[in-house]
């Protein structure tokens, strides 16, 4: 795990990524969290595998690898990311203190960055020249394509036809960055299947791609590892809270798709007296069938080479998924939270679409911000239970990005007819000057 003396120069040659977290909900060696994760993939990526978990234990303990990791974030990212006491919101709500983990304000507008320079660091000490990743929202394609560029590797990003679609401005930037975008046409179009479209170009591809898996989730050691990418939050949060307020959070609020965000900002609060709350997608409720609430509807299998909960029909097959945020409608979770879960150690709650677009209004009207859709459904959480809440009560919500990526379909759920106008101007423009 990352150590908080990042955020003090003179301290970082003592940096180390070694989790310390307790050994009830830390992985045993072969990558298991309780019952769940493990490595259940095809015999010829075990080479693969194996050599990435070897090469991350090296750089764990290795000084320049560390420094080269936590100048980049510092100098390239931007980190340490703001900690916001939203005042005006807590002072609307009338409850609790709410502070707001801004990770959109960080290098390409979310926490995906963080894992993407780390796992970009092992690609070159592999000596890979081609890096090959998911992507759903676009988040982690966009901070995937953006390493590639800085440390020049060759870059191509699998996404769902759907969601090229829905998330058309971060395809444009990625591209941009010289990345190749395949669209995939095959499934529900969507995030498993750009995962599964991955899985097989990195079979076909393993001795010179490395596979950027961008949530902690996967076979062994992608869970662990993009967690620890990831924990530099929640020590920021430490750190953070306690300048703030003299004490640790009480409640920590996270999105959760498969589980980087939640990770990154839930580790370093494992053993400590802190409630811990994933927000999964409500998309159009429970009983519609059209969310992607994993823990109330779905059931423990292995897919896509990791153990986990997964929404499966009768068959074991994997169920359709919906959310207004493309990065939240895949179909399983993360080994270790689904570990947290069991263990009672993190609570699941879920959020609607409809809940969802009037919490993007209220952070808007009351503290100015545009958070992701993604991080919206934490925010919407937030907003429901800080009022039952005392007033020195401090709830940290991580704000995992920011709504740039979202502004069609923000636009579409707001109704906005200007905005769809301007559009239909421009392409009328541009057929004219053709």
């Amino acid at each position: 795990m990352i150590s908080a003396n990042y955020l003090h120069p003179k301290k970082t040659r003592k940096m180390k990524m070694k989790n310390p977290v307790s050994p009830n909900f830390a992985s045993d060696d072969g990558g298991h969290f309780g019952e769940f994760g493990g490595r259940f993939a095809p015999e010829m990526l075990m080479p693969a595998l194996i050599e990435l978990e070897e090469i991350y234990k090296e750089c764990q303990q290795d000084e320049a690898f560390q420094k080269e990791f936590f100048d980049c974030l510092k100098t390239f990212s931007g980190r340490p990311t703001p900690l916001l006491y939203a005042e005006n919101l807590s002072k609307h709500l009338g409850g609790a203190k709410i502070y707001l983990k801004q990770e959109g304000l960080g290098q390409t507008g979310s926490h995906k960055i963080n894992n993407a320079i780390g796992q970009a660091l092992l690609t070159k000490r592999m000596g890979k020249k081609r890096v090959i990743a998911e992507t759903g929202a676009g988040q982690h394609g966009f901070a995937t394509a953006t390493v590639c560029a800085k440390f020049g590797l060759q870059c191509e990003i699998f996404m769902g036809a759907v969601d090229i679609k829905r998330q058309r401005p971060n395809v444009f930037w990625m591209e941009q960055l010289g990345a190749k975008v395949h669209p995939v046409e095959f499934g529900q179009k969507t995030l498993k299947d750009a995962v599964n479209a991955a899985l097989k170009d990195w079979i076909t591809n393993v001795e010179t791609t490395h596979y950027l898996l961008g949530s902690a989730l996967g076979p062994h050691p992608y869970p662990s590892m993009v967690r620890d990418f990831q924990s530099v939050i929640g020590i920021e949060i430490k750190q953070q809270v306690k300048e703030a307020e003299n004490k640790l959070p009480d409640t920590i609020i996270a999105c959760v798709g498969g589980g980087s965000n939640s990770m990154g900002a839930f580790n370093a609060f494992l053993h400590e007296d802190v409630q811990l709350i994933g927000i999964e997608a409500g998309g159009k409720g429970l009983e519609s069938n059209q969310h992607a609430i994993r823990f109330k509807g779905g059931k423990v299998g292995v897919v896509e080479a990791y153990k986990s909960f997964f929404l499966q029909d009768e068959d074991g097959q994997l169920k359709e998924t919906h959310s207004i945020a493309a990065g939240l409608d895949y179909p399983g979770v993360g080994p270790q939270l689904a570990h947290l879960q069991k263990e009672k150690r993190v609570s699941f709650e879920h959020t609607t679409d409809d809940e969802v677009v009037d919490a993007l209004k209220t952070v808007m009207k009351y503290e100015g911000i545009i958070p992701a859709l993604e991080s919206s459904h934490a925010i919407a959480h937030t907003i429901k239970i800080a009022p039952t809440l005392p007033k020195d009560h401090v709830i940290v919500t991580n704000v995992s990005g920011r709504g740039d990526k979202d502004i069609f379909l923000i636009a579409q759920a707001l109704k906005d007819d200007k905005w769809f106008e301007f559009l239909q101007s421009q392409l009328d423009e541009r057929n004219k000057n053709e």
